[in-house]
């Protein structure tokens, strides 16, 4: 029986204890003031010359060269209006001179005459009069229009700042919730994995079937806290990962509208109830089952266990891109993929394998776990290196085949990626390609326990940042960058993981006694 150290109980507590404390300062330095986040653009632009303040910048000058055109152009306005007004008291003396004179000149004509000749004199005066009126009102429009531009450049920079200050609200719940789906998928993916050992019927495994049974004991509150914290996010907070659960949001929104049938809150929460449900279940039978074969006088529990295993992966296909659209696809409501599901269920399950090559090796260094040698660890080795080439497979069909379409809805999603987190785009490609493809190519890195452990490292940095990836661009936008709020989630949840996995290790032994293939397994080898 394993025993689970107090040494490691302690760091695993700690590391929560740790994670937690940088959680809360994560949320408690999100909150920003207007005038805080106005101020940080306007140094972030003072110090980079563009970058993420580029935009308000350029916003903020455009705002006061406004004020300064239309001061001057309301300083010319008054000038111009005083030459008219000038203009106009020398046009009215000159006529009245005219008229005086014309009059002098003309005494001897008729009375009619001279009248007729000052009407058409008052209509002149009434005519300029109306002229200069006219260029006045119309200077006075002119002076409208400056006005209404100023607004509209105020009000752009204003719903810029509260844009800014809304996507650093969002950064220590995205960070949370990218910890938590990560530690999550690694369970499911290992229960996927545990389950096709049983219905493959599969005789290299039996010694690693408890290691994997340990790992997904995890899944249970894996799961329920990234349900949790996705409809917290939508209710106590203020729709900081899913912007299908603001109601305005939906109100201006005709696609999102058209998807509300399936992308609202309640029908979603079900929908996660159902997945969590039926995954649990089954793993609590299959381990039920498990257990009780090693002091049963038959199979019967073996068969049992066959026949659930073939029907779970049934269930755990359709509800894995289910799981898939809902808790990570929906973050970008108007953009989907036909692939999504399949190229996260290669993420979850490479990851799975790593961490049970990674627990198998630790527990043998240990002392557990005598009868697994250099084969059973070769075999979890190649399937890292396969399902690293498969996950790439996936990845670059999805890419190339929106990039060559060139679709504006659909390539916006790789567009936002390449250009604000390239360096974690192109990161993620190194490690879940290049670098496995390069390090574990050669049979005999497979059977080294370091070298293992080290390919193993580098595959699941690259596939929590891959979940990053997903996550990040749609609520923090170019306001991402690795910090406290991350760090300190993934210690949170990694603790935890450590913690629950390791304690249900010690509750059962880690040799199956009774299992029809445990001897083929002992003698396994390659």
């Amino acid at each position: 029986m394993y025993t689970f150290s107090s040494r490691f109980r302690t760091v695993a507590i700690v590391l929560m204890i740790v994670g937690a404390i940088g959680v809360i300062y994560g949320f408690l330095t999100s909150h920003k003031s207007f005038e805080e986040v106005e101020t940080m653009l306007e140094a972030e632009a003072s110090e980079h010359g563009g970058g993420h303040g580029e935009n308000t910048t350029h916003m903020t000058d455009v705002h006061t060269d406004d004020h300064i055109n239309d001061h001057s152009e309301g300083v010319e306005g008054e000038n111009a209006r005083s030459e008219q007004e000038q203009s106009l008291e020398s046009s009215k003396v000159e006529q009245s001179d005219m008229y005086i004179d014309e009059t002098s000149a003309d005494y001897g004509r008729s009375q009619s005459e001279v009248d007729i000749e000052a009407g058409d004199s008052e209509m002149n005066s009434e005519a300029t009069n109306d002229e200069s009126q006219g260029l006045l009102e119309s200077q006075a429009h002119g002076d409208d229009g400056h006005s209404v531009s100023v607004e509209d450049h105020a009000m752009d920079h204003e719903e810029h700042v509260e844009h800014v200050q809304h996507q650093i609200a969002n950064r220590p719940w995205s960070a949370l919730y990218v910890a938590a789906f990560f530690f999550m998928m690694i369970s499911l993916g290992v229960l996927a994995f545990y389950a096709i050992q049983y219905a493959a019927q599969a005789g290299w495994s039996p010694l690693l079937l408890r290691v994997m049974e340990g790992i997904t004991a995890y899944l249970l509150p894996g799961a329920l806290i990234v349900l949790g914290i996705a409809v917290l996010s939508g209710t106590v907070g203020h729709y900081n990962i899913f912007i299908w659960m603001d109601p305005e949001v939906v109100a201006n929104d005709e696609i999102i509208q058209n998807k509300s049938g399936f992308l609202n809150l309640p029908w979603f929460i079900i929908r996660g109830l159902i997945f969590i449900t039926g995954w649990s279940l089954y793993r609590h039978f299959s381990r039920k089952y498990s257990i009780a074969q090693d002091t049963a006088d038959d199979n019967k529990y073996f068969i049992k266990s066959f026949r659930i295993s073939a029907a779970f992966l049934v269930f755990y296909i359709y509800t894995e891109s289910m799981m898939s659209w809902d808790w990570i696809m929906s973050v970008d409501p108007h953009w989907f993929s036909t692939l999504f599901g399949w190229y996260v269920f290669a993420s979850m399950f490479v990851s799975g394998i790593t961490v049970i090559a990674m627990v198998t090796m630790y527990l043998r260094s240990r002392g557990f776990l005598p009868l697994v040698n250099d084969s059973h660890l070769h075999d979890l080795a190649k399937f890292m290196f396969a399902f690293s080439i498969f996950w790439t497979y996936l990845w670059f069909s999805q890419f190339m085949l929106i990039w060559y379409a060139n679709i504006p809805e659909e390539v916006t999603y790789f567009v936002t990626r390449f250009t604000d987190y390239k360096i974690p785009f192109l990161g993620m490609i190194v490690m879940n390609f290049i670098f496995p493809i390069l390090v574990l190519m050669n049979r005999d890195y497979k059977r080294i326990p370091w070298f293992v452990v080290m390919a193993g490292l580098v595959i699941l940095i690259g596939h929590y940042i891959d979940i990053f990836n997903m996550i990040m661009p749609a609520t923090v936008g170019d306001r991402w960058y690795i910090g406290i709020p991350e760090i300190s989630s993934i210690l949170l949840f990694g603790g935890l993981f450590i913690f629950i996995v390791f304690t249900a290790l010690t509750k059962a032994p880690l040799t199956m006694k009774r299992n029809p293939f445990i001897k083929e397994s002992e003698h396994f080898h390659f």
